[in-house]
């Protein structure tokens, strides 16, 4: 057997024996205890564990727990189970996650390739944990390099009146391909309802903007006309109202009276790619948990 052989299995065997468990409760003394005892009665190791509470008297209390269990393939649905009883005592929101089952990815891009090549560069370095298995497009500029890594391109042309027969082929897409979660790369199109509704908590759209500044088209240009100081990007999960879902990640850089709108939209995108690939990888590692509008990130 060679080294590379021997080192692949164990890094199989490493992911295998790997899970996640997130929990939402009303906050009290005593549920890291109790969660601890459950995964120790479990033969499991805590290797990493982050927790929040929004109000220690009597707020909502968050937690994420990284944990490593010999054989869990074959333990953890009755693990799951057995979780069951103490979530249904302590009024417990709760999901459990395994490294081993590799989230599938879609990306939906426009003419605009730079978040895409983010995402890929990433994927390709094996830093974004996940199989990209499908690239959605309303322009046909993106498909030599998608293709040339072996990944299906469509090229569906969209706008407002045919929106409803795209996003019906576009929905057939992510059945026939299986698709856990969809990236926005700079899709320029505005998604309906019914498409959302379709897939809540799953999309993730980078909006070139510090949010709540600048919603909708054109955020450069009104950042330009304003005078600003300060220009950003937010990553978000996609919601029925524009640009104002549960925010992930935003960053800024500095700009100045220098500074014309083809320098902001360089330096923008720059911005853009890093939040977006960070929020990816968030959500592929199980760190997030949606609250209302709002998420918890831990990173």
């Amino acid at each position: 057997m060679s080294i590379n052989t021997q080192v692949n299995q164990q890094q199989d065997a490493y992911i295998e024996n790997r899970g996640r468990l997130l929990v939402k409760c009303p906050d009290k003394p005593g549920i890291v205890s109790i969660l601890s005892t459950f995964l120790h009665t479990h033969h499991s190791n805590i290797i990493e564990s982050s927790q929040y509470s929004s109000n220690p008297e009597n707020g909502t209390f968050f937690i994420r727990i990284a944990f490593h269990c010999e054989g869990l393939r074959d333990k953890a649905i009755q693990m799951e189970k057995n979780f069951e009883q103490i979530a249904a005592v302590h009024n417990m929101e709760f999901s459990f996650h395994y490294p081993q089952e590799r989230t599938r990815s879609a990306i939906f891009v426009s003419k605009e390739p730079h978040c895409l090549m983010e995402l890929l560069w990433e994927w390709q370095n094996g830093d974004l944990d996940t199989d990209i298995v499908v690239v959605i497009s309303n322009h046909e500029d993106a498909r030599p390099f998608v293709e040339a890594l072996g990944i299906p391109y469509y090229f569906i042309p969209a706008n407002k009146e045919i929106r409803k027969q795209v996003e019906a082929e576009q929905i057939r897409l992510m059945d026939e391909y299986n698709v856990d979660l969809l990236i926005l790369a700079r899709y320029m199109q505005i998604l309906t309802p019914d498409f959302v509704d379709h897939f809540e908590n799953r999309i993730i759209n980078i909006h070139h903007s510090f949010l709540p500044a600048f919603i909708g088209a054109g955020p450069y240009e009104r950042a330009y006309a304003r005078g600003v100081k300060l220009i950003g990007a937010t990553s978000h999960y996609v919601t029925n109202n524009l640009d104002e879902g549960p925010i992930i990640e935003q960053d800024v850089e500095r700009v100045d009276h220098r500074d014309n709108i083809v320098e902001l939209k360089k330096i923008g995108r720059t911005i853009e790619r890093r939040v977006l690939a960070k929020a990816v990888k968030w959500h592929l590692e199980n760190r997030i948990i949606v609250e209302g509008n709002k998420t918890i990130v831990f990173h």
